[in-house]
């Protein structure tokens, strides 16, 4: 995934609502109308790129403190986060990154829903390495059968996953 990034291709910074008021005059109506690949730096900052755009490239291949998808909608004149989540197959973000989202939403200015409107479990398989999205509380692995950990253990940084 680290060839995904190329110059230009990370994410924009939003550090203020002045940045976020800069970067969404720039999207079409066509874009507004989906979800966007965001990522919450280690500083915090939150980056914003296409939706089709890689996690890992959104964040020019750095560590984060959450990833995943997220909608903006308009609501009595001003912007607003309709959904968001931390669907990221690159960065597998627990559900308990979410104070970091709020934080750095908070920082740009954006009402933002009080958790993820729609949380993604990850896990690793402790038996074949295998990255899982647990679906229905179902904590077994779909490539081996093998037992999932009930806490989150997914280190994108892991070489052993590549």
């Amino acid at each position: 995934m680290k060839a995904a990034v190329r110059p230009g291709s990370e994410g924009c910074s939003i550090r203020s609502g002045a940045d976020f008021d800069r970067w969404v005059a720039e999207r079409s109506a066509a874009e507004l109308a989906e979800p966007f690949t965001f990522v919450v730096d280690t500083d915090g900052t939150l980056r914003l790129a296409p939706r089709r755009s890689e996690h890992v490239a959104c964040a020019a291949g750095s560590p984060v403190l959450s990833a995943g998808e997220i909608g903006f909608s308009r609501e009595d004149g001003r912007w607003v986060v309709g959904e968001v989540s931390n669907q990221s197959t690159g960065y597998c973000p627990d559900t308990s990154s979410w104070p970091a989202v709020s934080q750095a939403l908070d920082r740009a200015g954006l009402r933002c829903p009080s958790g993820f409107t729609n949380e993604v479990v990850f896990r690793r398989c402790l038996a074949c390495r295998e990255r899982n999205i647990v679906r229905e509380d179902d904590f077994v692995c779909v490539f081996c059968g093998s037992d999932l950990p009930a806490l989150w253990n997914v280190d994108p940084f892991d070489s052993a996953r590549e």
